[in-house]
């Protein structure tokens, strides 16, 4: 089982919101708290629409910032099944 992912989260305003982290379930949960990043506090709830896995953390954190590059439309595309 891979230790590392990155995911995808929609924020109340219908922004994506994309980050890391080793528990993505505890991730969501503690955005939801209000503790998560800056971004996501003015934008609560959020859910999550989107994960990968990783075997390294390196290979997570560049996944992360590929996605982070992606328009918003190739995001959507990416959450909805295709690839990106």
């Amino acid at each position: 089982m891979s230790k590392h992912a990155i995911y995808i989260v929609r924020c109340r305003d219908g922004s994506l919101y994309t980050g890391y982290a080793v528990d993505v379930e505890k991730r969501v949960a503690t955005h939801n708290t209000g503790q998560g990043a800056k971004y996501t506090r003015a934008r609560l709830p959020v859910v999550l629409a989107y994960t990968e896995s990783f075997e390294t953390k390196s290979d997570a954190l560049k996944r992360e910032y590929a996605i982070k590059q992606l328009t918003r439309a190739k995001k959507e595309q990416l959450i909805q099944g295709g690839t990106s």
